[in-house]
Parts: structure tokens; sequence; C-alpha cells
């Protein structure tokens, strides 16, 4: 399984996904679910994806592939004018793919299918975020939804509900996101540390903060135990429930 989060912010957009991947239980591995393509000053473009990993990398291979072919080539998704058109770029090629695997054509249900969430910003627009359905077609976040995950997302995602504000500082945001990742390990063995981060400030137009956070990670350790001490503690201090 998977589980991957994109917020929204008024500074820019904080990105996070984790990296197990698992055919069976005795066939677990880690891999990066997190792609990015940056032409400085130009344009910033994250994906992060979910589903079927044969289908997620031919997706990625292709979209880089054809970035690198000659200028009068397209599609490249370094010479879309607007995230729009990458979106709908995105959108084809994964719909292409999953043609490609699938002769019955991309079912939501099929085998071969994945969703992929997408974010950045290109010069003369603002930064914003998509999230790209198996079928090609996509949704844009709003400030009323300023937040995607794809996954196993139900866990993590009571408490991006209940706490998340774009309004946040991004050392907030990644806390937030940590601990959402935090509940959703312990939850579910389909997802599991390490988790890439990334952080994208608006108008930078540039690949900003990126790190990998291990298992035996200081802060995120200190995370984990300070949330179960704290979620103790909250419940302590709720009114007794009387018979």
């Amino acid at each position: 399984m998977t589980y991957c989060v994109g917020l929204r912010l008024d500074k820019g957009i904080v990105f996070m996904s984790d990296t197990r991947t698992n055919a069976g239980v005795d066939n677990i591995s880690t891999v990066k679910k997190m792609f990015t393509w940056a032409v400085p000053g130009e344009r910033m473009i994250t994906l992060l994806m979910a589903g079927n990993l044969a289908t997620t990398q031919a997706v990625v291979s292709l979209l880089d592939e054809r970035s690198k072919v000659s200028e009068d080539r397209d599609p490249s998704i370094l010479r879309q004018p607007t995230m729009f058109q990458v979106a709908k770029l995105v959108g084809d090629t994964l719909k292409e793919v999953i043609a490609t695997a699938a002769p019955s054509g991309p079912q939501s249900d099929a085998p071969f299918t994945a969703t992929i969430m997408l974010g950045g910003q290109i010069g003369g627009g603002n930064p914003t975020l998509y999230l790209i359905y198996p079928e090609g077609n996509f949704v844009e976040a709003t400030e009323d939804t300023p937040f995607f995950q794809i996954g196993e997302m139900k866990y993590g995602r009571p408490i991006l509900v209940r706490a998340f504000d774009p309004s946040a500082s991004f050392e907030q945001a990644v806390r937030l996101l940590l601990v959402s990742y935090d509940s959703t390990i312990k939850a579910n063995l389909g997802v599991d540390l390490p988790l890439d981060l990334q952080i994208y400030d608006t108008d930078s137009l540039k690949i900003g903060k990126e790190m990998r956070i291990e298992r035996d990670d200081p802060y995120y350790v200190s995370v984990s135990r300070g949330w179960g001490v704290a979620l103790k503690a909250a419940l302590e201090s709720l009114p007794p429930f009387k018979l």
C-alpha cells in the first residue's frame, strides 16, 4: 500500500510520501514514490504516486523520457504553459499506460490502476495541487479542500481534518504530517518509513527543502512518543462517563 499527502499552505506546498511497497507479506521493499521535475526560475513540478508499481513507474519513465527529447517534439512536462496543462498531460499519460497494460481499458478497479497527486508552480501562475484519477480526469485543490491524500488515507485523515490550518508555518505542517503518518503506520502494515519530505516555497520556482526521514530520526521518534502521551492525557482530561 501507500500513503502520500500534499498540503497547500499560504506559504507554499508540503509533500510527504511513505516508501513501503509489497506484493504479499513475504515480498516487502522500499520504493521512492515522489518525483520532481524543475527548471529553476521557471517551474517546479512534483508527482506523488499510489497504486500498481509497474503502472506508476511506467508513467514516470514516459514523462521523464518525453521531457528529454528534442524541443520540436511534445508532449513534455517541461514545456506545458500552465499547471492545468501539466495535469492534463499527466492524466493522459496515466490513461495511456493503463490502457496499454489492461486491454479492457482504464477501469478504476483494474489491477493496473494508479492515482497521482500533482503539485507545483509554473512562472506566471499560482502554486497548486491536483488529484489525478486512473481515468485521466482530475480535480484541483481549493480553499475548501486545501489538501489531498492518496493511498491508505483513512487512519491519518481525521488528524488533518481536525488540525490543518493553511496559515501554518512549514515547520508546523511537517509536525502535523508526522503525526498523521505515525497514526497510519501504527494501524496499517502497508505503510512504513522511511518517509520522503519536500517543501516548496511559493514563487521560488525551484526545489526547496528535501529530506528522507528514517525510522531512528530523533525528531520523528519524539513526535511519535509525544503524540501517544498527549492522546492519553487528553483522554483522561475528558469528562468521565457515568452509568
